[in-house]
C-alpha cells in the first residue's frame, strides 16, 4: 500500500457507536468492512470492555474472528485494562489502543482508576501483548488533553507530563484526546508546542470546530487523525461530549486541497447516508447531509 500523506483512523465502528442502543455485531462488522472497502487504512473496530458496562460494545471477538485479512488495512481494538488486553490477544488482534486521561475525575468514572494508576496499568498490559511474542501495535489514547469540564486540567503542563511519562515507559505512539470538544486551535497549538507533533489527534466536534483545530494541527504537522464516519461518536461516560470529527469532512478538506488520503470520498457518503438506518437518526455530517463539492480550478 502506497504511503498516504495522512493518516485517517475511522473509529465509527467502536466509538462511533459506544453510545448508541446496541446494533448487532454482524452490522458493526459490515460497517468496519465497507470502510475497508472505501479505501481507510486504519480502523477501530471493536472494544473489549465489560458488555455490562458498555452494552453496545458486545461481540467484539465475534466482529475479530470475521473481519477480513487485509494487507492494506489495520484493524484496531481498544482495550480498558490487563483483562482486556488477554481477550483482544485471544480474539488475534494485532493493533490496540488504550486510554489513559489527563482528568482525575474522568478516570474515576471511565475505568475506576487515578490518570497514574492508568498510565502504570500500561506497563501490565505491555505485559500481555510481550507475552504473546507477536508484533503488536500499541496507541495510547490520552483523553482531556485540551482541557476538562471538571477543572481539573487547567494548563498544558498535566498533559505534557503524561506524554513525558508514557514516551518514557511504553513503546507505540500516542493519541490526544479532545473528549468533549474543549480543544481550540490555540490550545492544540499551545500542547503540540510542548509535546511536538509526533502524536495523533483524536477530536470531538461538540462545538463545531473540530475540523478548525485539524486544520491548525495539520498546518503544525500532525499526520495522523481519528475520526468517525457520519461523526457519530461520544463516549458514554464523559457527559456533554459530542460526536467525533466526520470522516467525510476531513476527507473532502483534505483531497481539495492536494492531500492524499487514500480514501473515495463518494463511497464514504454512501456508507454514511446508510447509519440513519443503522442508528435510527440522522448522522451530524454536514458533508454527508450537503455532498461534496464542485469542481473549482485555481
Amino acid at each position: 500500500m502506497a504511503e498516504r500523506a495522512v493518516t485517517i483512523r475511522d473509529v465509527g465502528p467502536r466509538d462511533g457507536l459506544q453510545a448508541e442502543a446496541p446494533v448487532d455485531p454482524q452490522r458493526r462488522l459490515d460497517l468496519a468492512v465497507a470502510l475497508a472497502g472505501a479505501g481507510v487504512g486504519d480502523i477501530e473496530a471493536a472494544s473489549f470492555v465489560s458488555p455490562r458496562a458498555v452494552p453496545a460494545m458486545a461481540g467484539a471477538a465475534d466482529v475479530f474472528a470475521a473481519l477480513p485479512a487485509l494487507d492494506s488495512v489495520c484493524w484496531w481494538a481498544l482495550v480498558p485494562n490487563r483483562r482486556g488486553a488477554e481477550l483482544a490477544m485471544d480474539a488475534g488482534v494485532k493493533a490496540v489502543t488504550f486510554t489513559v486521561s489527563a482528568s482525575a475525575a474522568y478516570s474515576a468514572k471511565n475505568v475506576g482508576m487515578t490518570p497514574q494508576e492508568g498510565v502504570a496499568a500500561l506497563g501490565e498490559i505491555a505485559g500481555v501483548l510481550g507475552a504473546q511474542d507477536a508484533d503488536i501495535r500499541l496507541d495510547t489514547v490520552i483523553s482531556y488533553s485540551f482541557g476538562s469540564p471538571f477543572g481539573d486540567v487547567p494548563d498544558v503542563g498535566v498533559v505534557a507530563a503524561m506524554v513525558d511519562q508514557i514516551r518514557a515507559a511504553m513503546p507505540g505512539t500516542i493519541t490526544l484526546a479532545d473528549t468533549t470538544g474543549t480543544a481550540t486551535p490555540r490550545r492544540v497549538a499551545a500542547v503540540l508546542n510542548r509535546v511536538g507533533t509526533d502524536v495523533g489527534l483524536h477530536l470531538h466536534d461538540t462545538r463545531g470546530i473540530a475540523l478548525s483545530n485539524a486544520l491548525a494541527a495539520l498546518d503544525l504537522g500532525v499526520r495522523r487523525f481519528d475520526t468517525s464516519v457520519g461523526g457519530l461518536g461520544g463516549s458514554p461516560f464523559a457527559p456533554g461530549a459530542g460526536g467525533n470529527l466526520a470522516t467525510e469532512d476531513l476527507v473532502l478538506v483534505l483531497e481539495d486541497g492536494g492531500i492524499d488520503t487514500g480514501i473515495d470520498l463518494d463511497a464514504l457518503l454512501r456508507i454514511s447516508r446508510g447509519l440513519s438506518a443503522l442508528v435510527g437518526h440522522d448522522v451530524p455530517s454536514r458533508t454527508s447531509a450537503a455532498g461534496p463539492v464542485p469542481s473549482f480550478a485555481d
